[in-house]
């Protein structure tokens, strides 16, 4: 994510708890820097039939099969969460399902934890990954991430801004930081903020941030004000600033921007441009656009030319 990956929040008074996302339109109408409309489970979207030359493509033991398994860190709203009825849902399910039809198949959805799935993948445990995956170098040595969205990193704090942060990364020296574990973000922490703080003679982002397993787990610590800080990706940040009845806010700018990669076997070529080639023909047609707008998260939205296999810069 740039969660290196992408969730969903239910407040019970002034605490929010780790459970079922309740999708309605509460809340602040409008997600900054997309397209205002509030994100909807159960808008349905249009989806366009299956393209014969890509099911070609399909290798033969999945075409079979008829249905893939793909894996998910169903915490992530809106990009992968679970709904009420305990349904995973978001905008990769959505998109997903869409992709998979192009090539003549069927999604069976399987949470899993983030940090489980890329290993999972090289098992052969999950066919494919739909969940928020940043393509990167380090990961193109394990995978294949077919690129088709684009997200950046922000920052979220308590309404108020008590802690008078700049919301500049760089700024968080000894502040405290929930995030999810294993994301970009926590490695972030590890890797280039707490060195640049020690380099200059300030305190430490305590113990690398407040790590947790989930994203809804790391909401729920800055709605609870154990931290001060909350570092994700932007679709995320922006989705749990909406969905906190006026608890949290953003601060500063989207940083980092870098697209998300549906993760493939390492060294299946065959369905990784079959797979590239649905997301052109749902970008093509209008479904892409119409599901990312029914999130409210157009303003990643990658044009075909953009969604490449393996293109990951660092």
């Amino acid at each position: 994510m740039a969660r290196s990956v992408s969730q969903r929040l239910l407040l019970a008074g002034t605490v929010a708890v780790a459970g079922s996302l309740i999708l309605t339109g509460c809340g602040s109408s409008k997600i900054d820097g997309n397209s205002g409309a509030a994100p909807n489970a159960s808008q349905s979207v249009n989806t366009e039939g299956t393209d014969a030359a890509l099911v070609a493509m399909v290798p033969a033991a999945l075409k079979t099969k008829g249905t893939v398994l793909i894996a998910t860190d169903s915490t992530y709203a809106p990009s992968e969460f679970k709904d009420a009825n305990g349904n995973v849902v978001g905008m990769d399910v959505d998109l997903g399902n869409a992709i998979l039809k192009k090539l003549g198949l069927k999604a069976q959805w399987q949470s899993a934890d983030f940090s489980s799935i890329l290993g999972g993948i090289s098992a052969k445990k999950y066919d494919l990954s739909f969940s928020s995956f940043t393509d990167t170098k380090a990961r193109e040595q394990q995978v294949d991430l077919v690129e088709y969205f684009n997200a950046g990193e922000a920052i979220a704090t308590l309404t108020g801004n008590p802690s008078k942060l700049s919301g500049v990364a760089a700024d968080l020296c000894g502040i405290k930081v929930s995030v999810q574990s294993n994301t970009t973000e926590s490695q972030e922490i590890q890797q280039t903020i707490n060195p640049a703080c020690k380099k200059a003679g300030k305190p430490e982002i305590p113990n690398n941030g407040d790590q947790f397993n989930a994203q809804t787990d790391a909401t729920s610590a800055l709605v609870a004000k154990r931290d001060q800080a909350m570092m994700a990706d932007s679709p995320v940040i922006a989705y749990a600033v909406q969905q906190s009845n006026g608890q949290l806010m953003k601060i500063g700018q989207d940083y980092n921007t870098a697209p998300y990669g549906i993760v493939v076997p390492k060294g299946d070529g065959q369905m990784a441009q079959a797979i590239q080639g649905a997301v052109k023909d749902i970008i093509n047609d209008g479904t892409y656009l119409q599901i990312l707008k029914k999130w409210g998260v157009d303003s990643g939205a990658l044009t075909a030319d953009k969604v490449v296999i393996n293109g990951a810069t660092s």
